[in-house]
Formats: structure tokens, C-alpha cells, sequence
């Protein structure tokens, strides 16, 4: 087990409200990520510590990158083109595609692209003390617009991540009463995933699994929410790293930097309830864990 001192904090005054989906900009030298309830993605350059942000009409569940820098974001309605201008500000958002959920109070949330360039991404009941199982997992591409892949039943469906080779999904359930993570075979050619099977049980661990990254060597990072933790598990499920940060409630992981050998993990927190329990609640860390990461995949399809 291992710690993560607080020289690891990028600007120690920034306080996400649910900071997720941090993503590297190899081409851009850059980080993004989003704060979901100030419908805000930022932008941070590492090397100069230039910091901006710009705000949505809606919440972001979820963003990948366009391959000229840009983003394509999963929000309340749908699926949207999102251009960045300038120092940040008001972003410029163009419908792709628009959803209707099947029950009121959904949105998109946890998503990222498979090794091909295509964008999956989740569904769930924003009030999350329903329980309520009405969560599953779409595919979106330019080409086919928005597509139900047949795999739901999730109360708060995160997690995502692909094996180096592609041909592995794996995604979990954050829900206090699930706390799983699974994996899929996945048809790199068709885009679809299959037998469905446990990965990690977290039902005995204190944390619940959030978001997640994978690393050269196959291995699942995931963030544990309330264990103030990231844990790595090997391909076959076992666990074989932990390393302690700051904060209670990590959200996401990713690898980054340019060597791939930099972590920036984002977190949440509700305001001073949380900041009483959890001082260093909403911000955002960046350290070696010890490992290299993947080149994240943008949406090219």
C-alpha cells in the first residue's frame, strides 16, 4: 500500500462539485475533465499551469475527444459536438443525437471510447436513493447515431474500460447495494459485448467501485468512492496495488502526461457536510502510481 502526499493537489482553492472523466490530450499536451452539476469542462496545460473552463447548457455525464481537440459530450438530452473557443467561457454545443429516456429523471453519465473509436456510454435515474435498475449502457458513432447495446439493469452504471487488445469491456455498478464490476468479451469488429461475468465482487471491501482506467500490462484501475483509495486489480480479478489519496470519495482515474506515466484522479463533494468529513473533498490530484498508461481513444467512427 502506498500514499499520495498533498503535493499531488493541482490548485488546492479548485473544488469540483463531482469532478469525473479526466481524459489526456496527447496532441494538445493538455487534461481535461468535467464537474457534472456546474455543467463545466476544464482544461488544464501541465507544463504551465494554465488552467481554463467553459459551461454546458446541461450536466455532462460524460466526454471523450473529437480528433481536431474538441469534445463530444453525453449530457441530459443527448449527445452533443462541443467546440471550446478561446479562454474558456460559454461552449458552443451542436446536437447529434437526442434521447427519451424511459422514466423521468435520466441522464447519461459514465462513457468512454472503445479501441476502434466508438463512444460507449451509460444511463441512469439521477436519484439514485430510488435504486431504481433502469440504467444500461448505449453506443453511440456518427455513422449509426445512438444505439441500446442490450446490456442494463444497472442503478449507476460506471466503470467503463477496454483491455489493451480491446477485446475485454469491463463496467461496474457504483450502487451502495451492487458495489460490482464485470467484464464482457467484446467483438472489436461489430462493436457489441457478450457473456457478461463477475470481475471484482467490492461487496465486502469498505469503497464503491467509480471510475476506472486500464494500464499497459491489462490491469484495472478503479477508484473507490468512500475508501479514499485506488485500487488495481490484474486480469484475472486479483488484487495487487492500493494506493491511499487525500480524499474519501475519488470519482475517476487516467493515466496521462507524455510518457503515459502520469495519474490524475478527480473527486467529489456535496459542499460543507462533505468538507466536514472530507476537507480535501472536489479536488484534483496528479502523481506517479507506478505504472504506464494507454493512449485514450477518440471518437473517429
Amino acid at each position: 500500500m502506498t500514499s499520495v502526499g498533498l503535493e499531488a493537489v493541482f490548485d488546492p482553492e479548485l473544488r469540483n462539485g463531482t469532478g469525473e472523466n479526466p481524459v489526456w490530450d496527447a496532441e494538445g499536451a493538455s487534461w481535461t475533465w468535467i464537474d457534472i452539476p456546474a455543467r463545466t469542462i476544464h482544461r488544464l496545460d501541465p507544463s504551465s499551469g494554465a488552467h481554463r473552463r467553459w459551461t454546458l447548457p446541461e450536466m455532462i455525464g460524460s466526454l471523450v475527444l473529437r480528433p481536431d481537440g474538441g469534445a463530444v459530450c453525453a449530457c441530459e438530452t443527448g449527445v452533443f459536438d462541443v467546440d471550446l473557443p478561446g479562454e474558456g467561457g460559454e461552449a458552443v454545443v451542436t446536437a447529434l443525437a437526442t434521447h427519451r429516456f424511459p422514466k423521468e429523471g435520466m441522464r447519461f453519465n459514465d462513457g468512454r471510447c472503445d479501441r476502434q473509436g466508438r463512444f460507449w456510454l451509460s444511463s441512469m435515474v439521477m436519484d439514485i436513493s430510488k435504486g431504481d435498475s433502469s440504467g444500461l449502457w448505449h453506443r453511440f458513432t456518427r455513422a449509426d447515431g445512438l444505439t441500446d447495446t442490450g446490456t442494463g439493469g444497472y442503478i449507476i452504471p460506471n466503470g467503463s474500460a477496454f483491455s489493451p487488445d480491446g477485446r475485454t469491456l469491463y463496467a461496474s455498478d457504483s450502487h451502495r447495494d451492487v458495489r460490482m464490476v464485470w467484464a464482457w468479451d467484446y467483438d472489436t469488429d461489430t462493436g457489441t459485448a457478450a457473456n457478461r461475468r463477475p470481475f471484482v465482487d467490492m461487496r465486502a471491501m469498505v469503497g464503491r467501485p467509480d471510475g476506472a482506467a486500464v494500464d499497459v500490462d491489462g490491469c484495472y484501475w478503479i477508484c473507490c468512492l468512500d475508501e479514499g483509495c485506488i485500487k488495481r486489480f490484474t486480469p484475472n480479478g486479483a488484487l495487487d496495488r492500493l494506493i491511499e489519496v487525500p480524499m474519501r470519495k475519488p470519482t475517476m482515474c487516467a493515466f496521462g502526461g507524455p510518457d503515459l506515466r502520469t495519474m490524475l484522479v478527480t473527486s467529489l463533494s456535496r459542499g460543507p457536510a462533505d468538507l466536514a468529513e472530507d476537507p480535501h473533498g472536489g479536488r484534483v490530484l496528479m502523481f506517479d502510481p507506478g505504472a504506464q498508461g494507454l493512449p485514450e481513444p477518440r471518437l473517429t467512427v
